[in-house]
């Protein structure tokens, strides 16, 4: 299997709808006004504004079945650097926000490609690329392998091998992508990612395969399991709109590249407590238009 290499880069420090949860505009910290599609905004700022709140406010998908993006705190409330930057985005063109929670991506992506959200934050692949625009991604995560404490594999190149079973969830970006590399081994998919570690004990599958963060915490809660070492992809993780909408990505495309150079990124990553995701590198100097 060819494994995917990117540079890793830190710029800073470190289906169906499950309901809707309506938040304030509010962003996670300051930051500065540059951009704003009030009073005095501009001409990009304000076309942005309006392809984004199109149903009058700006629904933001949140992605809960990847832990690093977002997750619900014991009050209920969705917290996150996804949950950060959309609020950021919605204070800063002025309008108002509907953070929408769904349990995987496979059905962000659904939502998307069906106009039902305005936002997503989803990792790039050329064949979600059908649907959606993305900007630059804002963090790279890794994919990592999990096995038993006494499978004979021991490094990421065994794997694809003739009567391997891997687990992923379905329409995860791991899916999409062990789709397209995978020869000799065969995909089970688990209805999300979340479940990928429980379907690998029960079905007594060789491999199960997700975000590091994750298989590394449901290898504490499980026992006698271990994650091979490095990883076998890295994922760049974006924000997205529905095809179509220029301004919105325009102008969302200078957003991140601003928030990963401001230390917000990097900031959000450290106050949520997400260890081993990396703030992606600059693709250009950020200027909101």
């Amino acid at each position: 299997m060819n494994v995917q290499r990117r540079g890793l880069c830190a710029a800073g420090a470190a289906s169906l709808l499950l309901g809707a949860c309506a938040s304030p505009t509010n962003g996670a910290s300051g930051g500065s006004d540059i951009g704003s599609a009030g009073a005095g905004g501009t001409a990009d700022a304000r076309a942005a504004a309006a392809e984004l709140s199109g149903t009058g406010t700006l629904r933001a998908a949140i992605n809960l079945g990847n832990p690093i993006l977002a997750s619900r705190g014991a009050d209920g409330e969705l917290r996150g650097v996804s949950v950060d930057l959309a609020r950021e985005a919605a204070r800063r063109l002025n309008i108002g926000i509907e953070l929408v929670p769904f349990n995987a991506a496979g059905k962000v992506v659904e939502a998307i490609k069906e106009k039902r959200v305005d936002l997503a934050f989803v990792a790039i692949d050329p064949l979600r690329g059908a649907d959606t625009d993305y900007t630059a991604p804002y963090v790279i995560i890794e994919g990592a392998y999990l096995v038993r404490n006494e499978s004979p594999l021991r490094h990421n190149e065994e794997v694809d091998r003739t009567g391997t079973r891997i687990v992923v969830g379905r329409g995860s970006a791991y899916d999409l992508y062990l789709t397209r590399e995978i020869k000799s081994a065969t995909l089970v998919r688990a209805p999300t990612s979340p479940a990928v570690t429980d379907m690998f004990i029960a079905d007594t599958l060789e491999v199960a395969a997700g975000v590091r963060q994750q298989l590394e915490a449901d290898a504490r809660r499980v026992g006698g399991v271990r994650l091979l070492p490095g990883r076998f992809m890295v994922i760049e993780q974006a924000m997205g709109v529905p095809k179509g909408r220029v301004a919105a990505q325009r102008w969302l495309s200078a957003f991140v590249e601003e928030m990963k150079s401001s230390g917000f990124v990097a900031e959000a990553l450290r106050r949520h407590r997400i260890e081993g995701a990396l703030v992606a590198p600059l693709r250009r100097t950020p200027a909101l238009p």
